[in-house]
């Protein structure tokens, strides 16, 4: 659906996905292709079609042209350069190159040597590849074909020749460039592309489709939290659709699906490459490839120089494939030969030692065990509340980033959650050890320190440590101990943090809770009583933040946008002091020593 000037006008206000940086959306390849050729002028020349090498490689070499449509960059023409492609074709956005722009790319890239014409198996791309194969040989020149056929999911393996070609077009490639720049001659060249194309096998999937310059829409959408299986990187159909997994599940998805089609007699060791198919964050890739790791060895395979990254893309679609390539000694050596192009760029590979890593789990801890049976109950009630906390603030982590995105960068949260999750763990360890109160609470401070970062992460885990230096390791705490951690947390965070109340941040809600909670217990208020009174005086702290504006950290940047929303910190920081005066009030009379007396000034 193509709209006019009015309506494209009305969807970009209202906020609807398209390309953001197009210009007239007829020549968004063209522009594209020509910034590209001026960025990386020292490798390429942009030509009629396509590019060349700025640097022709020798004479009599082989000359590897690869092409296909725009939108799938760095695919073709960032692999234009020495080790790899001699030239590149582009046809338009996900349209093949016409045939006369692939005569004019061939005429100019050719070196005495022969043609390799690589390209993936696609109707058009056949069509206008086989049509300008033809008249170049008419003209004399010794030309070759490679339709890549990686793509399991587009035909049955006995119809091999209907296979689409999409990421494997990178391994095939490169593998082909690479024994051209080696100097073998054309039919060795063409023997060992074929070669590569049968034993390289590419599975996808898609979270949602790509936008195509000048449209208003995406080309087409998957649900959300669903993924396509199999999708073509122009939006073809897939095999079917399913929930998003996790990490270890789809991991295990790509490599069933490529697997299951492993050649006959195929060697164990493999070129990988995990794509991402243009908005996927390579981050995300390698969270994904650390899960694929030991299903990898489980399979008995190994992995040589692995690409992960963005290498075969469809515009701005979420997704990523995985591609294997079955090595044998000769293709090996020509996927680890030095290669020099916008995209890949590496000197020779050299067999690398792939024994496991050492672990990266921290030393060991021993804890030393409380002297007292009340000692040890104590490290117990810590490393419960700490449990409690954990599921409180897993609980809450959407909500709290769905505040701190207003006026900060929506990780508090997950910061919170992440932390308190570990300083469970930690507690926890501790106390199965039998330490006390003061050193289960200090390993939780630490623990949360460590896994939560940022700032919340330090000013939490210092102020737990403080805390935990007013307790016993050989007796149950007690509300006179309980009230001076609480003021050394406070007093340890305000002088980190330099916060002082009024300036929204979790000191708001500290503040109050720490003195409502010593004169409450000063007026001979039992402790659950004295804690929930400190409790409540937080919470009410907390929401009032929404008045003021923020003084420190991030948020003061957003002046007046943060007005009218309360603080993540201050709310946090109640919600967990109400969870624990929720667990003083059902445990107090077993695991708390009594004290209602006026505590000593």
């Amino acid at each position: 659906m193509r709209l006019d000037r009015q309506q494209l006008f009305i969807l970009m206000k209202e906020g609807h996905n398209m390309t953001k940086i197009c210009g007239d959306a007829s020549q968004f390849a063209a522009s594209a292709l020509h910034g590209y050729s001026m960025v990386h002028r020292d490798l390429v020349k942009m030509v009629r079609g396509g590019v060349v090498r700025a640097q022709p490689g020798s004479k009599g070499k082989v000359a590897v042209v690869v092409g296909g449509g725009s939108g799938h960059y760095p695919a073709f023409v960032g692999y234009v350069g020495t080790g790899f492609a001699d030239a590149a074709i582009a046809g338009d956005i996900f349209a093949s190159p016409s045939t006369q722009a692939i005569q004019s790319v061939v005429r100019q890239a050719d070196l005495g040597g022969g043609i390799l014409l690589g390209f993936g198996n696609y109707a058009g791309d056949v069509l206008n590849f086989g049509i300008a194969a033809d008249r170049l040989r008419a003209e004399g020149y010794d030309v070759r074909i490679l339709a890549t056929m990686d793509d399991v999911a587009s035909a049955k393996e006995s119809e091999r020749e209907r296979r689409r070609g999409i990421a494997g077009d990178l391994t095939i490639f490169k593998i082909v460039g690479a024994a051209a720049e080696a100097g073998l001659d054309l039919d060795a060249v063409e023997q060992i592309g074929h070669r590569a194309n049968r034993q390289t096998r590419t599975f996808g999937v898609a979270f949602d489709g790509c936008t195509l310059p000048g449209e208003a829409d995406k080309l087409f959408h998957v649900p959300a939290a669903r993924m396509a299986l199999g999708l073509g990187v122009h939006g073809e159909p897939g095999i079917g659709e399913e929930s998003i997994p996790t990490p270890q599940a789809l991991a295990q998805i790509l490599l069933e699906k490529v697997v299951s089609e492993m050649p006959a007699d195929a060697p164990r060791r493999v070129a990988i490459t995990l794509n991402g198919l243009g908005s996927t964050k390579q981050e995300e890739l390698f969270v994904l490839w650390e899960a694929l790791v030991p299903l990898l060895a489980k399979a008995g395979l190994t992995p040589v120089a692995p690409l992960v990254g963005e290498y075969v893309t469809s515009l701005d679609m979420a997704g990523c494939s995985l591609t294997l390539t079955w090595l044998d000694e000769e293709l090996e050596r020509f996927w680890c030969a030095p290669v020099d192009t916008a995209a890949l760029r590496h000197g020779l590979i050299e067999d690398v030692d792939t024994t496991p890593e050492d672990s990266l789990e921290g030393p060991s801890v021993t804890y030393m065990k409380a002297s007292t049976g009340e000692g040890r109950r104590g490290g117990q009630c810590v490393s419960e509340i700490m449990s409690t906390l954990a599921s409180a603030l897993a609980t809450a982590e959407a909500e709290l980033g769905r505040i701190d995105a207003v006026a900060g960068d929506g990780d508090h949260g997950q910061g919170m959650a992440r932390g308190s999750a570990a300083a469970k763990v930690a507690a926890a360890k501790a106390a199965s050890f039998g330490a006390g109160a003061a050193t289960t609470l200090s390993a939780a401070a630490d623990a949360w320190a460590d896994r939560a970062g940022g700032t919340s992460g330090a000013l939490w885990g210092e102020g737990l440590r403080a805390f935990s230096l007013a307790l016993d390791d050989n007796t149950l705490p007690s509300p006179e101990q309980l009230s001076r951690g609480a003021k050394q947390a406070m007093e340890r965070i305000m002088s980190l943090g330099k916060a002082k109340p009024g300036d929204k941040t979790l000191i708001d809600a500290l503040v109050p809770f720490v003195n409502i909670f010593e004169q409450e217990l000063a007026n001979h208020k039992t402790l659950s009583e004295a804690w929930c009174l400190g409790a409540q005086a937080s919470q009410v702290a907390a929401e009032a933040t929404k008045d003021l504006l923020p003084r420190m950290g991030r948020a003061r940047t957003h002046g007046e946008k943060s007005k009218g929303h309360p603080d993540a910190g201050a709310l946090s920081l109640s919600l967990c002091v109400g969870v624990v005066g929720q667990e003083l009030q059902k445990n107090e009379q077993t695991v708390f020593r009594h004290g209602t007396q006026a505590l000593q000034q």
